[in-house]
């Protein structure tokens, strides 16, 4: 049987989480034309994470240090799909977005690309404006959330993969160098507008704006810091909750 496609998700302490996206995963893969495959990056994960991920039958891997880059660089590697996507584990994806993204890749024109994206919950007006502004930005300069990318295998093994110098932003990185990869070969680095991939609002309930506002605005003062995983506790920290 040959596997066209690989679904790659990051996982660390997942468990709460994990079960709904693998579960929308499945339906949503299950009328599909080409045959994927599922890999659950265990990352080095304290909880259920790895034994909710065989019970949904995807495949586990894993990688021990703590960096979400790393962890996907990692279901890379093991994958055995022409065309990648990498989801997070908080994230929903429909049948009509993951075919759209297959159409895209097969289609010979496209290396990849990512997809505007929507929460699973209404938030406050001043978050959801937060939400406005990445997706106009993402749009506007082809950057990918990390919930969802899409790319060749091809492309994805000529820029290196995802920056492991960095604990976050690395979909930032990593869609600029395949945009570059993509010109080279003339294809392009394609955004979906419709549908949106779904995530989850988890940290705008576990953090307050002004936490989330100082962390980005670090981020953007200081680019140095996100070499540094304490810096870059946002991506990596779970409170005890939900």
């Amino acid at each position: 049987m040959t596997i066209h496609y690989s679904v790659i998700i990051p996982a660390y302490n997942e468990k709460q989480w994990l079960p709904r996206t693998l579960t929308a995963l499945r339906e949503a893969m299950e009328p599909l034309s080409l045959q994927g495959e599922v890999i659950v990056v265990d990352n080095n994960s304290t909880d259920r994470t790895p034994q909710i991920a065989r019970e949904e039958n995807a495949r586990v891997v894993f990688e021990p240090v703590n960096q979400i880059s790393r962890a996907r660089n990692t279901g890379a590697r093991v994958a055995q799909g022409r065309y990648l996507i990498f989801l997070d584990a908080d994230t929903i994806v429909s049948s009509a977005l993951l075919q759209t993204a297959l159409d895209n890749l097969s289609g010979g024109w496209c290396c990849g690309g990512g997809s505007l994206v929507d929460l699973d919950k209404p938030v406050r007006p001043l978050a959801r404006k937060s939400l406005d502004l990445w997706n106009w930005v993402s749009l506007k300069f082809g950057f990918a959330a990390g919930c969802f990318i899409y790319c060749l295998r091809e492309g994805f093994e000529a820029v290196g993969g995802f920056s492991q110098k960095v604990y976050a932003s690395e979909e930032i990185w990593f869609s600029s160098r395949l945009q570059s990869w993509g010109n080279l070969k003339q294809k392009a680095f394609h955004m979906i507008i419709s549908p949106r991939v779904i995530t989850s609002s988890r940290k705008l309930e576990w953090y307050s704006p002004l936490q989330l506002g100082l962390t980005v605005l670090m981020t953007m003062i200081f680019p140095f810091s996100l070499r540094f995983r304490n810096a870059c506790l946002l991506w990596y920290w779970r409170p005890n909750k939900p």
